[in-house]
């Protein structure tokens, strides 16, 4: 019995593997932390040169907090200067520097440059300089300049040299082509497809059911995998607490104030009738009208719609309530659910309209939203509660009170947790980001002090003492052992009825007599089979056509079987097009090794020297 799995193509990551480049940027490295570095004198105006050109302090200090920006993004979260050093983005930084330098210094060397004209057009052309007019503006150019804290000649010498490399760029990179066997060989790698069939075993295909275990195999399991029944290393944490959850029921409810905030937010808790609506516009009151005719003469709205070119989709208003639409409101309301209207004037024109779904007018009363609102109130007033404790919690603290204190002195309640960090536990305090800050930070001997919580509760803590990792007595973890044998001895009893299934289908037996079988018949090599381990694509296309494997991972057991091998296809527009495609993508590939391994034999034909304590006196400023 054989169903179709969902299988998800999408175009292949064309990447050419980059080797040369990483030899020549490895010398450059190596280049970078000895070849000629000396430091120099006189201030923090430049970090390095290649040759004669300059790496400037500012184009250094600029380039790596935009970088660092960048990744920040990226990231989420803003990173430090620190963060930023351990991600090595500042060898990156220095890299492309080194490597603009060294093209500036070619160019220097060859008597390459732009002139003035060039980068006037260039410039006014820049959107970033543009005005409301759409064109270059003086204003707007000073301005970002400033923002930039930059001079115009500053700038203008930026992009002076930015449009010459580009010109070496293209000198030395355009013209690259892909070798026709390369992008032939690589276009029959990827465009290969497979035949697919795969039987998902689950303990049902199992012939005899697992045996409960005995207290000698649970024992022995115990002792065996040991480690998964070892408590962890925790902190023995005290503490003492204050949730607005915990005292908001105390809290006394003013049924006037009730009463207030349930007509100040009425538009929550009434809403109008609304409906879905179509509106279809014609021209003029003729056209509209012989279209009136020809609905009430039988024909059907989707057909009017379709006369006039459109879709559905086009006409839909959504939901709207009857204000929305204006004149046409009485009318399309006066509707019974699939009804039409009109023709009715519109601003657009006169238009027909339909009802497909009348969405009810709803209220809830103010009887039925009192309890909820109450729950509001009560919890806003335990914050109130709890914001003016927290500064007596904290008095009391620094006057040498202890975590035991406060629940006579301040009516804080104690208790006490194991802690362990990355592993969230039953405590209601632990599903507090701020206490588990706090709870991980916490060492021997620091002072408790009052810690407000993200929902305003307030908490302080102690460390008592550490817990050693321990083994949980057998008694104690039964269940879990009994679990994790249970989850064990069926993986094993699945791997070998699959063993058993492969066998047979390899002697000739039909794949299907053993369960469902999901098909994927034409597998790409960046194909998915739903609900498959990680480089199970992988085995497909390593293995022979009519072949047979069993597929084990954590918690799936499989067998698999290719039943066909498909090359690719070599004819026909689409063919033609991938190819092409890809031979772009090499030839772009190509070009960008050959002119980062010409950049990296610039600077290292040039000579490169690197100033660490500019540099480090830059990262010193920076955040």
């Amino acid at each position: 019995m054989t169903k179709t799995a969902e299988e998800e193509t999408r175009r292949p990551k064309r990447k050419v593997t980059e080797v040369a480049v990483w030899l020549l940027m490895a010398m450059l490295i190596l280049g970078l932390g000895g070849f000629g570095v000396t430091s120099f004198s006189g201030g923090v105006t430049e970090v390095g040169r290649v040759g004669s050109a300059v790496i400037s302090a500012d184009a250094y200090a600029r380039t790596f907090q935009n970088q660092v920006r960048t990744v920040s993004e990226q990231f989420g979260q803003q990173l430090s200067t620190q963060d930023a050093l351990a991600f090595g983005l500042d060898r990156q930084v220095l890299q492309d520097l080194a490597a603009s330098a060294a093209m500036d210094n070619e160019a220097t060397s060859v008597g390459l440059s732009v002139g003035d004209a060039v980068v006037a057009t260039k410039l006014i052309s820049m959107d970033a300089f543009k005005g409301v007019s759409g064109s270059f503006d003086r204003e707007v150019y000073t301005f970002q300049l400033d923002r930039l804290n930059q001079s115009s000649a500053e700038f203008e010498n930026g992009l002076r040299g930015d449009v010459t490399r580009d010109l070496l760029r293209g000198m030395i990179a355009s013209g690259i082509t892909a070798p026709d066997m390369m992008t032939g060989k690589l276009y029959d790698w990827i465009g290969e497809r497979r035949g697919v069939s795969l039987l998902r075993l689950t303990e049902a295909d199992l012939i005899q059911p697992l045996p409960a275990p005995t207290d000698d195999e649970l024992n022995a399991y115990h002792t065996a995998n040991i480690a998964l029944f070892t408590k962890p290393e925790a902190k023995r944490i005290t503490y003492v607490s204050l949730l607005p959850d915990a005292i908001a029921k105390d809290q006394p409810v003013d049924e006037t104030l009730l009463r207030e905030v349930y007509d100040d937010r009425i538009d929550e808790f009434v809403s109008p009738e609304r409906r879905v609506v179509e509106r279809l516009v014609y021209p003029d009151q003729a056209a509209a009208d012989a279209a009136r005719s020809k609905l009430d003469g039988g024909a059907a709205f989707e057909e009017l719609v379709a006369d006039r070119g459109l879709t559905l989709d086009a006409i839909d208003l959504g939901d709207v309530a009857k204000d929305d639409l204006g004149a046409a409101g009485d009318a399309v309301f006066a509707l019974a659910e699939g009804g039409v209207a009109g023709p009715v004037a519109t601003d657009l024109g006169p238009a027909l309209f339909r009802v497909p779904v009348i969405i009810a007018a709803e209220e809830t009363t103010f009887d039925a939203a009192r309890d909820a609102l109450a729950l509001e109130l009560q919890f806003e007033a335990a914050q109130k509660v709890i914001a003016d404790s927290v500064e007596t919690v904290d008095d009391l603290l620094a006057s040498g009170a202890s975590l035991e204190d406060l629940v006579t002195d301040a009516g804080l309640t104690l208790a006490t947790l194991d802690f362990v960090p990355g592993v969230q536990g039953d405590a209601a305090v632990e599903g507090y980001a701020a206490f588990l800050d706090a709870a991980t930070a916490v060492a021997e001997g620091d002072f408790s002090e009052a810690i407000v919580l993200e929902d305003g509760g307030v908490v302080a803590l102690r460390l008592d003492e550490i817990v050693p990792a321990a083994p949980i007595p057998f008694d104690e973890a039964r269940d879990a052992v009994t679990e994790a044998w249970r989850k064990d001895a069926l993986q094993k009893a699945l791997v070998a009825r699959a063993a058993e299934i492969k066998t047979a289908v390899e002697g000739g037996a039909a794949f299907g007599s053993f369960g469902i079988i999901d098909a994927a018949p034409k597998l790409a090599r960046n194909g998915v089979i739903e609900g498959t381990p990680d480089g199970l694509v992988a085995d497909v296309f390593a293995m022979d056509e009519a072949g047979v494997k069993v597929i084990e991972a954590a918690g799936f057991v499989g067998v698999l079987r290719v039943d066909s091998i498909q090359a690719a296809t070599t004819t026909g527009e689409e063919a033609e097009a991938e190819r092409a495609y890809l031979a772009s993508e090499l030839a772009r590939a190509i070009s960008t090794d050959v002119f980062a391994a010409y950049t990296a034999a610039l600077t290292l034909e040039a000579g490169i020297t690197i100033d660490q304590s500019a540099i480090n006196a830059i990262h010193a400023s920076l955040p």
